[in-house]
């Protein structure tokens, strides 16, 4: 046990909050006159709660007249109908594969452990409608979490991409996250390019010189216009830059990506410290998850998950964790991590499950496998190239990926949070 002298004294705590509270405090002074640009904090959540509304969005969508507009309109009809597969039947058809091997499944489902599905990325609103159709001809789960890294002005452009996405999001129920343009790979950190300049990677992807102010002003820009309200993180000093925009008054949320290299318990430690120290006075902080490192081991995620509760953030942080990944241009494969996480379920809540690829003994099989790089790639040279077929077939991978993992939860009695709004209990 740490002594008297060794815990965090009162006034190095003290000597913190009297330099974020001084005027000659320039960070502070910075973010405090760009917030300004965009109003008050008030004025601004009011504007992005009133831009995220569905009926605004297919509302601008119409105005525009957005050929994605009658898909919306088919989500919503079907999702009326009743047309997805309920949790019951879902969970029956499991329970008779199971009985046919000899197998009986748990007869109470553990729902306080209920896992988050999540896939990544969904770069193109219709692949949201294929997925669906899908789903509905083979009584499969749709996911409650998406994870879009599809750069922000190309959808922006792409006859309100950006905006069906999110009215999605709230018809089907399920969460969505957005990846800013602002980051090192935009070409702000000089030093990254191909795989020739992988040392200029050392540090993460990073946010150099000003762009944590440019991250924050980017934010704001598509949070007040179309209400994209949750981010992904990969930088320290965005992190902190959202932490202190929450405690402004603005109602960011965001989760920390992979990059970060959440990767021991340390870590982690320090990660769920500053969402501690920086939370509200009501106890809420703006940081939603964390996806932890690749490498990272069960015992590991295991202590990660203790940390979590100790602290006291287990209903508010969600800790994402990969089952799958892309199969090239990220980790070594075959990677699959669907077994630890299963594990970890069992005993920890508010965990996410994510799928960044298909199943490895998949995607080997594909004329195309998945790659990270393909997320970087315009749409326009997708097309033109011949690959868009070869990428909603990975995606589709994926989503075969979220029902493999769906079916290894029911099976062990753990419950799983799919789009809300589509599958009834």
């Amino acid at each position: 046990m740490w002594t008297e002298n060794e815990v965090i004294r009162h006034c190095d705590l003290d000597r913190i909050n009297s330099f974020l509270q001084s005027s000659n405090n320039n960070l502070m002074r910075k973010l405090e006159n760009l917030v300004g640009k965009y109003g008050t904090p008030a004025e601004i959540n009011a504007r992005a709660a009133e831009a995220r509304k569905v009926k605004n969005l297919m509302k601008r969508l119409y105005d525009m007249d957005s050929p994605y507009l009658p898909d919306l309109e088919w989500l919503i009809s079907i999702r009326d109908k009743g047309a997805f597969v309920t949790l019951g039947d879902y969970r029956a058809k499991i329970a008779a594969a199971a009985e046919q091997e000899g197998k009986l499944l748990c007869a109470e489902i553990n729902e306080s452990n209920a896992v988050t599905l999540e896939i990544s990325a969904l770069q193109y609103f219709p692949w949201l409608i294929e997925e669906a159709k899908q789903a509905i001809d083979k009584k499969e789960i749709m996911p409650g979490r998406y994870i879009r890294v599809r750069k922000m002005r190309e959808q922006e452009r792409d006859n309100g991409d950006i905006m069906a996405v999110a009215a999605a999001m709230k018809i089907i129920g399920a969460s969505g996250v957005e990846t800013l343009d602002t980051k090192g790979t935009d070409g702000s950190n000089i030093h990254l390019g191909g795989p020739d300049t992988i040392t200029g990677y050392f540090g993460g992807i990073g946010q150099p010189n000003e762009h944590p102010l440019l991250w924050v002003d980017e934010f704001l820009y598509y949070y007040t216009k179309y209400g994209i309200k949750e981010v992904l993180n990969i930088s320290p000093g965005t992190v902190l830059a959202a932490y202190m925009l929450y405690r402004m008054g603005v109602d960011i949320r965001f989760k920390i990506s992979v990059f970060m290299g959440n990767d021991n318990a340390f870590s982690v430690l320090w990660t769920l410290m500053m969402a501690r120290m920086f939370a509200r006075p009501d106890g809420s902080t703006p940081l939603i998850g964390f996806n932890i490192s690749n490498s990272v081991n069960r015992a590991a995620l295991m202590e990660m998950g203790e940390i979590r509760r100790q602290l006291g953030l287990e209903n508010q942080v969600r800790i994402e964790h990969h089952v799958t990944e892309t199969y090239r241009s990220i980790v070594r494969q075959p990677y699959n991590r669907r077994d630890d996480l299963v594990e970890a379920a069992a005993y920890y809540p508010n965990i996410s499950a994510k799928h960044e690829g298909g199943e490895p003994e998949t995607e080997v099989t594909r004329e195309h496998s998945s790659s990270v790089l393909d997320y970087f790639r315009d749409k326009s040279e997708i097309e033109s190239s011949g690959d868009m077929d070869h990428l909603l077939r990975n995606y589709l991978d994926k989503h075969a990926s979220v029902n493999i993992t769906a079916e290894a939860l029911a099976r062990r009695g753990i419950g799983f949070i799919p789009a809300t709004r589509l599958h009834a209990r």
